[in-house]
């Protein structure tokens, strides 16, 4: 397999060509969503706002910040672009596009979004800067990764077990890296942003709900990398699923930890300095 920026964004793990992956993105989407727009509606995204939304998926934030908020316009970005639905609302544009690329500079942004963008690439240090450059003065960037809630002192269970497997699978075979994730808001501040803020959104495990699917799901579609680390076997693996399809699954999701932060403005006397 590739690895790292290489791989494209996790690319050997999850394929768009294959069938039912835009359905797998979808069901993150409707986990995770409600809380994206949220923060945004917090941060005032609306009329005269150009945004940028980095790894757009399947549009449904793009889509919400043009129909919900009424920003002016959304270029959305991804490796893949075949999910982002045929009848776009005016002021969506697409780009199928590689972030990491030196060419990659689409313009400036009243808004620069990614979502479970940066965990996927070994340039993420230098990606969070190159993101918090495409910002105007008095923009804003807003990052969101995961953060593993399984930790070493979690119950032993079959779903603990084959999640901690999943994110070893990954970074060994794409790359994945959410070790840093908690350290956001200060590389953020490293990079001049100022009213930089953090919070974390953990979903519950309730069965048959579109966050259990997509866990599911995932582990399906990287199922040969998780044994691959050795950690787990095929029986706890369906052990691991069973629980999330019934009420067995007492564990904490792994939770979406969004930053944002703001370009200082020319002027003096700015809203967020």
């Amino acid at each position: 397999m590739r690895h790292g920026d290489a791989g494209r964004y996790g690319e050997d793990a999850f394929r768009p060509e294959e069938t039912g992956e835009a359905d797998r993105i979808d069901l993150g989407a409707l986990a995770y969503d409600e809380v994206s727009t949220a923060r945004l509606t917090a941060l005032g995204a609306g009329p005269g706002w150009h945004c940028l939304d980095v790894g757009a998926g399947t549009g449904t934030v793009a889509r919400w910040l043009l129909e919900s908020a009424d920003v002016t316009s959304v270029l959305a970005v991804d490796r893949d672009t075949r999910f982002l639905p045929t009848g776009r609302p005016p002021g969506l544009v697409a780009r199928t596009a590689d972030i990491t690329a030196p060419d990659f500079d689409p313009g400036r942004f009243h808004l620069v979004h990614a979502r479970f963008v940066l965990m996927h690439l070994r340039s993420w240090r230098r990606m969070i800067a190159r993101l918090g450059s495409l910002l105007v003065p008095g923009g804003v960037l807003v990052l969101s990764d995961a953060v593993d809630l399984t930790t070493a002192t979690a119950p032993a269970t079959p779903y603990t077990a084959v999640m901690r497997a999943m994110w070893q699978a990954l970074r060994q075979s794409i790359g994945t890296d959410i070790s840093w994730v908690p350290d956001y808001p200060y590389f953020l501040l490293e990079e001049g942003l100022r009213s930089v803020a953090a919070e974390i959104h953990v979903p519950p495990l309730v069965p048959d709900s579109p966050l259990n699917r997509f866990w599911a799901d995932t582990w399906e579609r990287t199922r040969d990398a998780i044994l691959a680390t050795g950690q787990v076997d095929e029986p706890q693996i369906e052990l691991a699923r069973h629980a999330l399809s019934s009420s067995e699954s007492a564990g904490l999701s792994p939770g979406m930890l969004t930053t944002w932060g703001w370009k200082p403005q020319r002027s003096a006397g700015a809203a967020h300095p």
